[in-house]
């Protein structure tokens, strides 16, 4: 199978500008804007493009996605939302997103993916735009497949006014989600489709937390309003406060925890009285309100120094020059940790889906170990008695298209090893998973 290359957005955006791709002007717009409530759409979901589907499968051929996704069924129409959402504390404000629905004889009656997307560091980036490649990913996964597809932005995104995002914070990133459902529901309406009422919950990364999230809130509390199918939560991290306890650190260790640590900070206010004592400098000067930042991405942060990570430092020595010794040493060791507490109330183990529930990732992911995170989560169902959950690990067929024949590199002073695990989690894992995630709601639709 040909390489994917899901993160090439320059070569995406001048292929969607080649054929055609592009807004249909000053004017058109549906949707209803304004009123009180959550999910209630500010302003008119604008239409940005149409989709053929035959620039999807060019799309999908030049990335060498095809084979995983197979042809385009449908065009797709992307939709801007912009709708009304509630802060982790009942803050009123609103959130940003997008709607992939399926056009012409497609849009009838469909099913509709709530999707929640993995960490982003660029505050002003939206999903609202045809040529992004999570969205370019979502749009030939499941849209140009007759899957209606709303993914948010979450709080603290694009042109959500809340002022800071609140990252593995779950309530809150369920709302976002359920949310963005109703606002898709309104624009669903006007565009002259239908909703078939079925829902399936999907999400990758950070949103592989927020996608179960969002299905264990809609299962538990809103049973009546959402009618959930199926749930596909993707290498997520699930076990929060069992990842803390590990002294080993993750890859991108300088980006996600800091990240945690300043967002729970702002909701709880019980991480730390003084940044000094949690951070060095000079990080500790501007770490709070970093994350994430109007104009750097995961490159420029490290890049620019404003998190470690220039000179080719490994996960556990950003560790070290990020936060001081004792403070990890409790969060570690100490039960009555603040810390420690905050990620237990946002681990999500404990409950028990009614609908066909999937968790995907893969065993070599260095960034979400399912060692950590799927496992312990199946085998939490599992001693429950819950019957409704899956697994699939896909490192084999990552493995086999990605690793010197067929096997993952072994040899971590070589250049394909770090090529390899650097490209994991962002890049190699998430269409294996989708595929997986899309055959289960093919069930089920």
């Amino acid at each position: 199978m040909k390489r994917l290359h899901l993160l090439s957005a320059i070569a995406l955006a001048s292929l969607l500008t080649a054929c055609g791709g592009g807004g249909d002007g000053p004017g058109f717009s549906f949707g209803a804007g304004g009123g009180p409530g959550t999910g209630t759409l500010q302003e008119p979901a604008a239409k940005l493009a149409t989709l053929s589907a035959a620039q999807i499968d060019a799309g999908t051929a030049q990335n060498g996605l095809q084979p995983i996704s197979g042809k385009a069924k449908c065009d797709v129409n992307v939709v801007a939302l912009n709708y009304s959402a509630v802060g982790p504390k009942g803050e009123a404000t609103n959130a940003s997103g997008v709607l992939l629905m399926p056009a012409g004889n497609c849009a009838n009656d469909v099913p509709l993916v709530a999707y929640a997307k993995g960490t982003d560091v660029q505050k002003p980036r939206t999903l609202a735009n045809p040529q992004d490649p999570e969205t370019f990913l979502l749009t030939a996964m499941y849209a140009a497949q007759g899957y209606a597809v709303v993914a948010t932005d979450y709080l603290g995104y694009a042109k959500s006014s809340f002022p800071y995002h609140p990252y593995l914070h779950a309530d809150s990133e369920a709302r976002s989600v359920l949310d963005s459902i109703r606002a898709a529901r309104t624009a669903l309406v006007a565009t002259g489709g239908s909703f078939s009422g079925k829902v399936m919950f999907a999400g990758y990364s950070q949103g592989g937390h927020s996608s179960m999230a969002a299905h264990r809130a809609a299962e538990r509390d809103s049973p009546l309003e959402f009618n959930v199918v199926a749930g596909a939560h993707l290498a997520g991290p699930y076990n929060l406060s069992g990842s803390f306890k590990l002294t080993q650190a993750i890859a991108g260790y300088q980006f996600f925890v800091p990240f945690t640590v300043t967002s729970w900070q702002k909701v709880y206010g019980d991480v730390y009285t003084d940044v000094n004592t949690v951070f060095k400098q000079p990080y500790a000067a501007t770490i709070e309100n970093l994350l994430p930042s109007p104009t750097l991405n995961f490159t420029t942060l490290v890049t620019s120094g404003a998190l470690p990570g220039a000179n080719g430092e490994t996960p556990a020595q950003a560790r070290d020059a990020l936060f001081h010794s004792a403070f990890l040493t409790d969060v570690q060791t100490n039960p009555n940790n603040a810390f420690f507490l905050d990620a237990k109330k946002n681990d999500l183990l404990g409950w028990t889906p009614r609908a066909k529930t999937l968790l995907c990732g893969g065993a070599g992911d260095p960034t979400v170990p399912t060692a950590v995170h799927m496992v312990p989560m199946k085998a939490d169902f599992d001693a429950r008695g819950v019957t409704t959950v899956t697994t699939v690990d896909v490192d084999a067929q990552i493995q086999a298209t990605y690793g010197p024949g067929g096997k993952a590199p072994t040899d971590p002073t070589t250049p394909a090893y770090a090529t390899y695990f650097a490209a994991y989690h962002g890049s190699y894992e998430p269409p294996f998973c989708h595929a997986r995630a899309r055959a289960l709601f093919d069930t089920v639709k």
